[in-house]
């Protein structure tokens, strides 16, 4: 007599993946929680893991450390969710480059970036403060943005928007500037512009540096 036929499953990992989902989402908003609340400083690991209900070797495990995790908060933050979809790649940035209109591709860049400020402008409230690691951080996020604007000036001048004679690098460095976290935080909370004003004035002044 036989014993029972035992058929070889491949190993379902779906519900693993499911968990190893679910607690990242839940330290992504603990730690954001807590940093809106407690500043830097105060939030620590622990901290978060206690608030996302999970121990603080997952906390490590899943991102490498603190600083590691408020880059990742920034970076969910900034894009709207956790998907490993570069900027370009997603419906509005898609939008802005399909458009074969300068100002209204400039209209579009501007809005753009006006609705990434408005979600990042408490979280960049917060990481402003002076601390060695968060300087760090603001180096790379400055460089992810500098990449992000040299992308966009070289696509104006493979469409021949660009003012002829410009020098592609002085122009991804005044784009640069003018989207920076800094310049719209002096007016609208310094100024306290709208942002109806800002998106419009945003669109002339890049008109005004790239466009012929």
């Amino acid at each position: 007599m036989t014993g029972p036929d035992r058929t070889r499953r491949g190993y379902d990992s779906s519900g693993r993946q499911a968990v190893a989902a679910r607690n990242r989402a839940a330290i992504l908003d603990a730690c954001r929680e807590l940093l809106l609340r407690d500043g830097y400083r105060a939030t620590s690991v622990q901290a978060v893991a206690v608030r996302a209900g999970v121990s603080v070797p997952t906390v490590y495990k899943v991102f490498g450390g603190k600083r590691e995790l408020v880059k990742a908060v920034y970076d969910t933050t900034l894009a709207q969710d956790d998907e490993p979809v570069p900027l370009h790649a997603r419906p509005e940035l898609r939008a802005v480059f399909a458009e074969s209109d300068p100002a209204g591709k400039l209209a579009g860049y501007a809005r753009f970036v006006a609705g990434v400020h408005e979600r990042l402008a408490a979280l960049t409230a917060v990481l402003s403060a002076a601390d060695p690691e968060l300087a760090e951080l603001a180096a790379v996020t400055d460089r992810e943005r500098l990449t992000g604007t040299r992308a966009f000036v070289d696509h104006l001048g493979a469409a021949g928007m660009l003012r002829p004679g410009l020098d592609p690098v002085r122009a991804a460095d005044a784009c640069w500037l003018l989207t920076s976290p800094q310049v719209h935080e002096r007016l609208t909370r310094g100024r306290g512009w709208a942002a109806s004003e800002y998106r419009p004035w945003l669109a002339r002044m890049l008109a005004a540096a790239l466009l012929p």
